[in-house]
């Protein structure tokens, strides 16, 4: 699905704006990148989404809507061409006709037209901070489909050595049991459970291919083929202490998004405030009497009255509104450094479960196996314990690669509070 759009310069600066957004999150991009050109990176995956996804095209349409409503907000009052015809059907007949011709306007005083002006311009600024909000969703959706990619990957390598391990379990059973130095029973549970790890094998296979197509239709090619590196599951940013962390997502757009809407009410304010003041109305034009046989000038005023009492409403609801916007900020920045307290604190966790399952719960237990095996070649161990022990390495390294989804996941989740990468801030060498 692709989408051809003719931008204003407007429009265009808007895109650079989110493009400039895109660049600050994904360099560097320390996470997923994939080694060599023949797989998806995630920076092709966030390019691509960026490019067609529909929810930011539609964005350039309301900036459209809203350069129209500019243009009409920056007009004077309309001019009124009048015609009034007196005495036309009385005793004398049309010969006592009065034909008034006149134009007519309005004066507005307060400026009011610079209001109106002024809340359309602030409320383009505040399409702006929507568009690089939703934006950003998009890249933290994209990073964690992407991570569901990598992990599914992952885990149907893991599934294929699962098989690789129960078919070599089996072929020793059987070398035992036709020797007779073990019961057919362990040789009927190797071969349930080689059928099994296949089972599973399948599974995962449709699991990558579901992974897959929920990423490539967030671009609109949900049939896309591509491939990813697996090994970029476990490669791992540094990251900031929370406090840096905290100090970047208090300035990121979704929280700068109540600046504009702090701007965009206070311009409404203004607006209200204007309106009350009066307007004045005028009317310059001719009279003919076809009775008198003469033409004579006529003019007029107008002015409505108690025009701030009858606003004093309007103006009471957009200071309401106005003020509402700090209170939404505070709560706003209240629930982010929780969002974010939790989503480092995760990471943390889940970065120490897979340093301590690589160092040294997975080594230990790829040993065990390779000491149980050779046990039960000599006859010293039951299948059972080979079983256990093959299932402890499979579950130790699923284990693994869940953590290292989560790593991800919260890394997402940071860098899309924070519109920026994990890393820490360099120090300044220039000086």
């Amino acid at each position: 699905m692709h989408f051809l759009h003719a931008y204003s310069s407007s429009a265009l600066c808007r895109r650079a704006a989110v493009l400039l957004l895109a660049m600050a999150v994904l360099w560097p991009v320390p996470l997923v990148q994939a080694q060599g050109g023949a797989a998806l990176t995630l920076a092709d995956a966030i390019q691509r989404t960026l490019a067609r996804n529909p929810q930011l095209a539609v964005y350039d349409l309301r900036d459209a809507a809203l350069a129209g409503r500019a243009q009409t907000a920056a007009l004077k009052p309309a001019l009124n061409l009048d015609a009034e015809l007196e005495n036309f059907a009385g005793s004398g007949g049309f010969s006592e006709a009065e034909l008034t011709a006149s134009i007519s306007s309005v004066i507005e005083l307060g400026g009011k037209r610079r209001a109106r002006v002024d809340t359309v311009s602030a409320n383009r600024a505040l399409l702006l901070a929507d568009e690089q909000v939703t934006a950003l969703d998009l890249f933290g959706e994209v990073i964690r489909r992407y991570t569901e990619v990598l992990a599914a990957r992952e885990r149907l390598a893991l599934a294929g050595e699962s098989v690789r391990l129960a078919r070599d379990t089996l072929r020793e059973v059987d070398k035992r049991v036709d020797a007779a130095a073990a019961p057919v029973a362990e040789k009927l549970r190797a071969q349930a459970a080689l059928a099994e790890a296949r089972l599973t094998e399948q599974s995962e296979q449709r699991q990558l291919q579901a992974h897959k197509r929920a990423l490539a239709v967030l671009w609109g090619e949900p049939d896309a083929t591509f491939a990813v590196d697996g090994g970029a599951l476990y490669r791992f940013a540094p990251a900031a202490g929370f406090s840096e962390l905290y100090a970047r997502a208090r300035e990121n757009p979704a929280i700068a998004r109540f600046a504009s809407q702090e701007r965009l009410r206070e311009a409404e304010l203004r607006l209200a405030e204007t309106r009350s003041s009066m307007d004045i109305g005028w009317s310059v034009g001719v009279r003919r009497s076809r009775e008198l046989g003469e033409t004579t000038l006529v003019a007029g005023v107008s002015a409505p009255l108690f025009q701030a009492r009858r606003n004093a409403g309007a103006v009471a609801t957009a200071l309401a509104e106005r003020d509402q916007v700090a209170l939404q900020r505070e709560a706003a920045l209240l629930q982010l450094y929780g969002r974010l307290y939790r989503a480092v604190s995760g990471r943390e966790q889940a970065l120490a479960t897979v340093e301590a399952l690589t160092q040294t719960i997975i080594p230990t237990l790829r040993d065990a196996l390779t000491q149980v095996e050779r046990a039960y070649r000599r006859g010293r161990y039951s299948y059972l314990e080979w079983s256990t022990a093959r299932e402890d390495l499979i579950s130790a390294r699923r284990a693994r690669i869940e953590a290292a989804r989560a790593v991800l996941r919260f890394g997402a989740e940071i860098e899309q509070m924070t519109a920026a990468p994990l890393l820490p801030a360099q120090p300044d060498n220039s000086k």
